[in-house]
């Protein structure tokens, strides 16, 4: 399974979290200056309307585990399930921990938010699938990248970057918009849709077939260029079965593109998956 599928999946987890207030509260002092005393003393603080208040909290934490059921590889036809355990950690508005890695948005102001993100690839082997006999294996590698955003009324649009460090050496670009709402006080909606474009480097380590890999796998040789390789589109539901306990179900399709739809690695171009998750928030 590469890490592609993995990341261009939207885990909608941020319409989950617990946004939080800070409040003060002072108590009034007294005077008993002389010259005050013709006044009216203030009310005594009613502390009684306050007990039942439950202190706020700026993290939240979502432990949970599920399965996908998606292609063996990134344009396969074949599809396999793959469980998967979840573990969303966020911190105020600036940190948040997910399976894709760790985010801090240092930036936020009207709507607009900047992020830098640090993730991985996991790339991909060429016993995933019968297809990648003889292509080599894509080694796993760390990923650091960035993000720019514009949030209205539950609308999203955004762009990020992303710079493979070592293996594949990818340079990945997305362009996409989504959509939350809350339906009711339990259930939430999501729509999605997002463009990605990639270097040479990217499509020729996951798309592109050289005379070695040729010799090797049967295949034809091929080379893989840079530009836009997949469009995705995805819905969600998540439903709040308690105040701790949660279920999420996404359904999600990528359409390859450009020479990644052309490739001879390519089974299929459309690539369908689901997911279906249940997690705990703390």
């Amino acid at each position: 399974m590469s890490f592609i599928q993995r990341t261009e999946r939207r885990l909608l987890a941020s319409a989950l979290y617990v946004s939080f207030v800070l409040i003060g509260t002072g108590a009034n002092a007294l005077a008993a200056d002389a010259s005050l005393a013709g006044q009216s003393p203030e009310p005594p603080f009613d502390q009684e309307r306050f007990n039942d208040e439950k202190p706020q909290k700026n993290w939240s934490l979502i432990l949970g585990a599920g399965a996908i059921y998606e292609p063996e590889y990134e344009g396969g036809d074949k599809f396999e399930v793959q469980p998967v355990p979840i573990v969303v950690f966020t911190y105020g508005e600036w940190l948040e921990i997910d399976p894709r890695g760790v985010t801090i948005t240092p930036f936020r102001r009207d709507g607009f938010a900047l992020a830098a993100k640090v993730g991985y690839e996991g790339g991909r082997d060429e016993d995933d699938a019968d297809r990648l006999d003889g292509l080599g294996d894509i080694d796993f590698a760390a990923t650091v990248g960035a993000k720019a955003s514009y949030t209205w009324n539950g609308f999203e649009v955004y762009a990020t970057i992303d710079q493979t460090i070592d293996g594949s050496e990818s340079l990945i670009g997305t362009i996409g918009a989504e959509y939350q709402a809350p339906v009711t006080e339990r259930l939430i909606l999501g729509a999605g849709v997002e463009a990605v474009i990639a270097n040479d480097k990217h499509m020729e380590a996951y798309f592109g077939v050289n005379a070695a890999q040729a010799a090797r796998s049967g295949l034809p040789e091929y080379k893989a260029e840079a530009g836009f390789k997949r469009v995705n589109i995805s819905a969600s539901a998540t439903y709040m079965l308690s105040e701790n306990w949660l279920v999420r179900g996404e359904a999600s399709l990528g359409i390859l593109t450009g020479d990644a739809a052309d490739s001879p690695i390519v089974e299929e171009k459309l690539q369908p998956s689901t997911s279906l998750f249940v997690g705990y928030k703390f």
